[in-house]
């Protein structure tokens, strides 16, 4: 009697103060797999540096961090599949995903069962523009901001070459280079081909040769690396010595592993370095040290956590209403710099700047 009395009072006490004894469950989500998941090994890396480095400090509330880490493999029925996945888990927080085409549908889960999305890496505007809830925000730029920053760069130095803009058909991918051709158009530029491609394939001969019969002297992809890699070794295959131009989805050494020096000269825009930001010295020595990846959204991923565990001590509770109160209300101190999120929850941040691949590595973009 005494030992079912001793365990009935220590259950409702831990009933009473389960809060102080469970672990507070986050999650992480993007491409764990296929052919971006050199991408989603960049999130994995920053999120789980992030839990290691917030439960080191004391946790959230006096409660350590748990991450979960789902795979949508840049399938937007699987992110949706994922996102009801963590809902049953029971988490309150994902940093994810990568591909826009996987955070729009997965934030309607998101913002029907009260969980808290940031996402690192997603920059179509409808992701923020047309979020379905409250809780949705991203710590990245977004494709009309980029955009511009492409078109201007294609004006200032390639203003009477031959540009064809060309898009993967995917969210991030069209809308990327929707948004570059329209600001290049205002500028009085005047494409001399606009085409789409299937992603996933591994010869594009077929749409080389036809850049090659239009005398392309710069191509802008909107698209992803792989098959951005792809097309630029196959046109120096074909003789070509057209500029290739892209965007963030080309921030991964991969590239240049699918390219080898066919990659030479290759531009693309991408956030200011967060690597050169001095208090990401500490984040990324510890990254190095593990053998995970610094380069594109590790960071990015480490900085969504890093403001969501602000915002929630700062709410004093891990309940959606407070800690979306103390995201719109706050100013936080991250790898990436001072931030704040604006009424659509986009971030202010320092605006795109363009790189430039050279020798297996890229780095700013100089004359």
């Amino acid at each position: 009697m005494k030992k079912a009395l001793f365990a009935g009072v220590a259950l409702t006490f831990a009933m009473m103060s389960g809060s102080a004894w469970a672990d507070i469950t986050i999650a992480v989500a993007g491409p764990m797999t296929g052919q971006y998941a050199s991408f989603g090994g960049q999130m994995k890396g920053g999120a789980e540096q992030a839990v290691e480095d917030i439960n080191k400090a004391g946790g959230v509330l006096g409660q350590k961090l748990k991450l979960e880490v789902g795979d949508d493999a840049c399938d937007p029925k699987q992110a949706v599949a994922v996102a009801n996945q963590f809902a049953g888990e029971g988490v309150v927080f994902v940093a994810g995903h990568f591909c826009s085409g996987s955070s729009i549908p997965a934030s309607s889960v998101y913002a029907d069962e009260n969980i808290v999305q940031i996402s690192p890496a997603s920059t179509n505007p409808k992701f923020t523009d047309e979020r379905p809830g409250p809780g949705i925000f991203r710590v990245c730029g977004r494709d009309d901001q980029q955009g511009i920053v492409a078109a201007k760069f294609l004006m200032d130095h390639f203003k009477d070459k031959k540009i064809a803009f060309i898009n993967d058909k995917t969210a991030y991918g069209k809308g990327l280079a929707d948004a570059t051709q329209e600001n290049y158009e205002k500028l009085g530029g005047k494409p001399a081909l606009v085409e789409s491609y299937t992603a996933g394939e591994k010869d594009y001969t077929a749409l080389v040769s036809k850049l090659k019969q239009n005398d392309i002297d710069v191509l802008y992809v909107g698209g992803y690396h792989t098959e951005a890699g792809l097309i630029k070794r196959q046109m120096v295959q074909q003789g070509m010595k057209t500029v290739l131009v892209s965007g963030d989805a080309l921030v991964t050494d991969e590239y240049w592993a699918i390219t080898g020096d066919a990659g030479e000269g290759t531009l693309m825009t991408f956030s200011p370095d967060p690597r050169k930001n001095p208090d990401a010295k500490p984040v990324v020595d510890e990254l190095l040290a593990a053998g995970k990846s610094t380069e594109g959204y590790a960071l990015y991923t480490y900085a969504a956590i890093q403001i969501w565990a602000k915002a929630a001590n700062t709410a004093g509770k891990t309940d959606f209403d407070p800690v979306v109160k103390a995201l719109n209300a706050g100013t936080f101190k991250t790898v990436l710099g001072e931030l704040k999120f604006n009424d659509h929850g986009d971030v202010t941040l320092p605006g795109y700047v363009m790189y430039k691949w050279h020798d297996g590595k890229y780095d700013y973009y100089t004359e």
